[in-house]
């Protein structure tokens, strides 16, 4: 048979087939005077054997170590390795359907949040806050809320959510105080009420979920983001947490 011949024998291409030369996993066969290769049903039967593999769900670095076992073992412990990865993928994907189907049904009641798509969690945090009110601030803190759903590590991410939870109270509050500082600069006497307020806010463990600035990580976009009083107000009330947390010296 031609290459071309075997290709569509086993279903494939003739530039798999040559790939698969390249690779190693199929060797090069005898070769006609005209220079075109001749191949024979040994090489149909191992070819089809690579393309059976692949199918599973194997990579070809996987496929050679495979072939070159010829007891089977390895076989054995890449099938078994195959079937565990394929069973967390089909458990992402039922997470991943389900918190679609949530989606699906807040998106078609006309409920989705307007920084969404959200996880459950965030979503349900955004429904103790209310509607969102007339204040820049609290527009800030939705969408550092949305970037903080996508960027925190999982589990890190369910402890800040279940956090964030005791801060829905008097939100409105702190959000108008911080408003008001929007053009000021840190030396501003409201800085103090405001870092006060904010501080009485924040549970005790959310201060310490903020790394130093200065390492160009979330925590310098965050506040890059706010004007100067505000930066002071903010920073002043991380203080105020941690030093409570801390109790007296």
């Amino acid at each position: 048979m031609r290459i071309g011949e075997l290709a569509a024998l086993i279903g494939i291409t003739p530039r798999a087939v040559r790939h698969y030369h390249q690779l190693g996993l199929l060797p090069e066969p005898s070769r006609r005077g005209n220079g075109y290769r001749e191949y024979g049903l040994r090489d149909a039967v191992l070819l089809a054997r690579i393309r059976r593999l692949t199918e599973l769900g194997l990579g070809l670095d996987e496929v050679r170590d495979v072939l070159t076992d010829a007891a089977g073992r390895d076989l054995v412990e890449v099938l078994e390795e195959l079937d565990d990865d394929l069973g967390r993928q089909e458990t992402v994907v039922r997470e991943r359907r389900a918190r679609l189907a949530t989606l699906l049904a807040q998106a078609r009641a006309g409920q989705l949040a307007a920084e969404g798509p959200l996880s459950p969690e965030l979503t349900s945090l955004l429904a103790g806050l209310g509607e969102v009110p007339d204040s820049p601030m609290a527009v800030k803190d939705r969408e550092v809320l949305a970037l903080l759903d996508t960027v925190v590590p999982e589990e890190e991410r369910l402890s800040l959510m279940a956090t964030l939870r005791g801060m829905t109270q008097q939100a409105g509050e702190v959000y108008a105080l911080l408003d008001a500082l929007a053009d000021e600069q840190p030396d501003d006497p409201r800085v103090v009420r405001a870092a006060t307020a904010l501080a009485a806010l924040v549970p005790d463990d959310l201060a310490v979920r903020f790394p130093d600035r200065g390492t160009g990580g979330l925590t310098d976009v965050l506040f890059a983001d706010l004007a100067p009083a505000q930066s002071a107000a903010v920073r002043r009330a991380i203080e105020l947490v941690t030093e409570r947390q801390e109790g007296p010296a």
